[in-house]
């Protein structure tokens, strides 16, 4: 820009200039001594969408999705299955829990891709409100629960639970690795095993009496 001294006595003039000079600054790549500086990297180019068959509640699905979708948001955004739930969306939390074949798993960390010909159970696939699984029936008569946003993956992670102990899958709390048949599902047991699912009303108490009152009844 021109120096001050060299400015017009104009104001309405200096003014004009000083707008236009800042205007075209603004416009033109920076210059650091006397170096410009690089354009900005162009946006990568988003993946192909990719085919991908999931076998969910027992219903097979065709899907085309992008590479990174992950299971959850397919569940969420393409099946409409809406009940398992996006909490925080980096595998901490546990709301998003599934089974696939058989196994739990958190749907947000797993892309959908990754599953193709997989069997995936959700809460819907359980039961519903004419047929509960014994699971859900028991969260609701043992008070299991408050707001509900963590039920579904409290009540798929509890189902996976037990199979794992029928299985005699040991946990770090168990007591002993000599056992043969199933663990012995205690407190200590119940609350390790569900560990990876967080309740913020913190309604654990009532979670281990209903997860050890389907247990205790052998369904």
């Amino acid at each position: 820009m021109r120096r001050l001294a060299e400015m017009p006595s104009d104001p309405s003039a200096s003014r004009r200039q000083f707008l236009q000079s800042a205007g075209a600054l603004a416009g033109a790549p920076w210059v650091v001594s006397g170096v410009t500086a690089a354009p900005a990297p162009a946006a990568s180019p988003v993946a192909s969408p990719s085919p991908v068959a999931l076998v969910v509640n027992g219903q097979r699905h065709e899907l085309l999705v992008e590479p990174r979708v992950t299971l959850l948001d397919a569940l969420r955004e393409h099946l409409n299955l809406t009940g398992t739930k996006k909490g925080c969306d980096r595998g901490q939390c546990g709301a998003c829990t599934v089974l696939v074949n058989g196994r739990r798993i958190n749907a947000c960390l797993s892309l959908a891709v990754a599953h193709d010909g997989d069997a995936v159970v959700t809460i819907e696939g359980l039961g519903d409100s004419d047929r509960l699984h014994p699971m859900q029936a028991a969260f609701i008569e043992h008070d299991a629960f408050q707001c509900g946003y963590c039920t579904p993956g409290q009540i798929c992670s509890a189902v996976a639970l037990l199979d794992e102990v029928k299985r005699g899958e040991p946990s770090v709390v168990t007591a002993s690795l000599a056992h043969t048949g199933a663990v012995p599902l205690t407190d200590v047991e119940v609350r390790e095993r569900m560990s990876g699912n967080l309740c913020r009303c913190g309604a654990y108490l009532h979670i281990v009496k209903a997860v050890k009152a389907v247990a205790g009844a052998g369904r």
